[in-house]
């Protein structure tokens, strides 16, 4: 039976209990691993830390010590501008033997709207790139990947708004995507920006498609993680195994964020490829990448010009604030007496 999640106050007193508790110890280095397929997220926050260090070396380390097979990555961009990218993908590949899923466009960014998806090895049969609306500009990547180890898997990839409406619409968006296409064993990856929990979050729109969410992980922030930010969510969680956050000294101080990460098991029948889809693979591979282009999925934006631009940025300013409001309210509330 899958658990409950908890109330966001039980949540946070929870993660400083385990935090504690764990002072000293080191978790998630690479040479850990168990078996599976390792998924992870992480938002680099533009691979500046805590300390206010801009670091891509710093942020590519981090990775490494994870080694994932899959990993999604958020902020990995500028956000303004051109949106080059970011990191030394060229370090990666030869460190981690990690690439990009490739997106066939003329841009110098890495991904698409600063969400990046590295793979070690597979096919990548489909990409689609999707806007996702709301006052800000955020997107996702919706990837179809065949894994070498025969585990066929859709990974929906995300960076949701910090304002709660706009992550409400975010979030049905995919809903409609997903329901749209060819049923696969798919995963929901990423900075979902949403700390509250039960009824009033805006991740219950998620239900048609992904069920009882798991229980969150508190990411957020790095140096002492009390909201559940960042989440890897199954369609079918009979998959995954239980997501854990990747907290080591180096993560700490790299990104506001620490990464999540958990293990797709891919010896489930329910990710078994057929045997055709198996040949057609081995012999597409080139093609496949060859043919996969830019193919946003827009959605009409709700303010234009600039105008419209300085009344986002003042939304998304003060929904930061509150944010940072209700993180200092738990903590200044004191844990009730044991009956």
């Amino acid at each position: 039976m899958q658990k409950k999640s908890p109330s966001l106050r039980a949540s946070i007193i929870s993660s400083l209990r385990q935090r504690r508790n764990r002072a000293g110890t080191l978790s998630g280095i690479a040479g850990e691993r168990l078996s599976g397929t390792l998924v992870a997220s992480y938002n680099v926050h533009k691979c500046v830390g805590v300390d206010g260090r801009f670091d891509p070396e710093r942020i590519a380390r981090v990775i490494a010590e994870i080694g994932p097979d899959v990993i999604a990555l958020q902020e990995a961009d500028k956000r303004f501008g051109e949106r080059e990218g970011l990191l030394d993908l060229a370090w990666l590949e030869q460190e981690t033997g990690l690439v990009p899923v490739p997106l066939g466009n003329a841009s110098r960014a890495h991904g698409w709207r600063g969400n990046v998806v590295l793979f070690r090895r597979g096919i990548v049969q489909d990409v689609h790139q999707v806007s996702l609306p709301g006052l800000e500009p955020r997107g996702a990547l919706v990837v179809d990947l065949d894994l070498e180890s025969g585990a066929a898997l859709r990974l929906v990839a995300a960076h949701f708004g910090l304002l709660r409406r706009s992550r409400s619409q975010q979030a049905r968006r995919l809903i409609e995507i997903m329901q749209s296409r060819d049923e696969r064993p798919t995963l929901l990856l990423g900075d979902l920006n949403e700390w509250r929990l039960g009824e009033r979050s805006s991740l219950k729109e998620l239900g048609p498609a992904f069920g009882r969410l798991p229980v969150p992980v508190p990411s957020f922030p790095s140096g002492l993680p009390l909201l559940a930010l960042d989440r890897i969510i199954a369609n079918r969680p009979e998959i995954l195994s239980d997501v854990e956050v990747h907290d080591t000294p180096l993560a700490r101080t790299a990104s506001d964020h620490l990464p999540i990460k958990a293990y797709v098991d891919p010896g489930l029948q329910s990710l078994a490829l057929p045997e055709s889809a198996e040949t057609d693979a081995a012999t597409a591979s080139e093609a496949t990448h060859a043919m996969l282009s830019e193919r946003p999925l827009p959605l009409p934006e709700a303010l234009s010009g600039d105008t419209g631009e300085r009344r986002n940025r003042e939304l998304v300013r003060k929904a930061g604030v509150r944010l940072k409001r209700a993180v200092s309210r738990t903590l200044r509330r004191r844990e009730p007496p044991s009956r």
